[in-house]
């Protein structure tokens, strides 16, 4: 019976609508994209290691090989062959991009010089120069002992790098000793 019931049912609600037809398949919505995942533990330990870095300038050891404004800022890897290295030295190799640190304090020129290394790198930039002063004007840019604090600053980062080869204090003709001229390690193509 009420299956009876629910066949007539079925009928008077097909006759109530009349004839139907069937809607063409519309594609389903994009869904949102995954999030990109997140290296945690990698920015943790670039937290820790800026944390050390900030300690290692605030502490002050004597003979701990702190810059004057006359000095020159040098590394080499041990992987760069000295020919490249005496180039760099001398300006022959151009720099691609420049970023200039004056007007910043330590922690802004921090910020703004990792962030800067990051995107030269990320973009296969070979060389680049950093203008950090010599340290002379002003109080902003020497500390309580009269060395360059932007200096040592751009000296302790680069040396820290991985992905730095080579820097050295730029020619007189391209800011002397207040400036640098970095030379990047090529971007790992990943497969």
């Amino acid at each position: 019976m009420a299956d009876e019931r629910d066949e007539d049912d079925a009928e008077l609600f097909r006759s109530a609508i009349g004839p139907v037809r069937r809607l063409p398949e519309a594609a389903l919505p994009p869904s949102a994209p995954k999030p990109k995942p997140r290296a945690r533990m990698a920015e943790r330990d670039e937290a820790a290691a800026r944390e050390e870095f900030r300690h290692a300038l605030d502490a002050h050891l004597p003979g701990g090989g702190e810059l004057e404004s006359g000095d020159a800022l040098s590394y080499r890897r041990d992987e760069l062959p000295p020919r490249v290295f005496q180039r760099l030295r001398r300006g022959e190799i151009s720099a691609q991009e420049e970023l200039d640190l004056h007007g910043s304090d330590v922690r802004e020129a921090e910020a703004l010089l990792r962030a800067f290394l990051r995107d030269a790198h990320e973009h296969g930039l070979g060389c680049v120069r950093v203008i950090h002063g010599k340290g002379r004007r002003g109080t902003d840019y020497v500390d309580s002992r009269g060395l360059p604090v932007l200096k040592n600053l751009v000296d302790r980062l680069l040396r820290q790098r991985g992905d730095i080869l080579a820097f050295h204090s730029a020619p007189p003709t391209q800011g002397g000793t207040g400036a640098v001229l970095v030379l990047l390690a090529p971007p790992v193509r990943r497969r």
